[in-house]
């Protein structure tokens, strides 16, 4: 499980007038950290227009084009249009941050005696998790084209990652190995897991 705050984020879709069940109706955009992939709703400074792609900086420090993080939401929340832009958007973090998701690969280990953290990844099974393991062994990845080239009949590796950041994103996983656990909806308010 993987915990922390986001410093970065990109833009999945931007409502310059909210949603239309709000109250209070004001500029909102919908967010997926670059880091946990949390999902947030953040409210522009004023006159700044935020388009869907852009990255934006969340952190702690003073931010240029965010005034505050209204909340942080669920897969659940996010609109059509950012459910669509959702996967385009992890695979470009994906790529950006591939050093990162090659030393998952190369470092990861079992969770416990009967499963391996690999064996959670969407179109890994036994002898996937064998095949990746034997040639970690010989040599570490050097990248995620590597690791498409040197583990036979394995699905495209950042595909694999996408396809897992998204499970836990609905929480549809009892393992969270690469993002934040998710809210949950519980009795009408929101708890986080772990």
């Amino acid at each position: 499980m993987r915990i922390g705050m986001e410093e970065y984020a990109v833009v999945i879709d931007s409502l310059p007038y909210g949603k239309s069940t709000d109250v209070r109706r004001e500029p909102i955009a919908q967010i997926v950290g670059e880091d946990y992939f949390t999902l947030l709703e953040v409210t522009p400074k004023l006159g700044i227009i935020l388009a869907v792609g852009d990255r934006i900086y969340i952190g702690k420090g003073p931010r240029d084009k965010v005034d505050h993080i209204k909340s942080r939401i669920s897969y659940f929340d996010l609109t059509s249009s950012a459910r669509a832009e959702l996967e385009r958007a992890l695979k470009r973090i994906i790529m950006e941050k591939e050093p990162y998701f090659v030393s998952f690969f190369n470092k990861c280990g079992p969770i416990n005696i009967r499963l391996h953290q690999l064996e959670l990844l969407p179109g890994v099974g036994k002898k996937h998790m064998k095949d990746i393991l034997e040639e970690r062994e010989k040599k570490p990845f050097e990248g995620l084209a590597d690791m498409n080239k040197r583990v036979a009949l394995l699905p495209d590796a950042s595909k694999i990652i996408s396809d897992r950041i998204l499970e836990e994103l609905t929480g549809k996983s009892k393992y969270y190995i690469l993002t934040r656990p998710p809210f949950q909806k519980e009795e009408g308010q929101f708890n986080a897991q772990g």
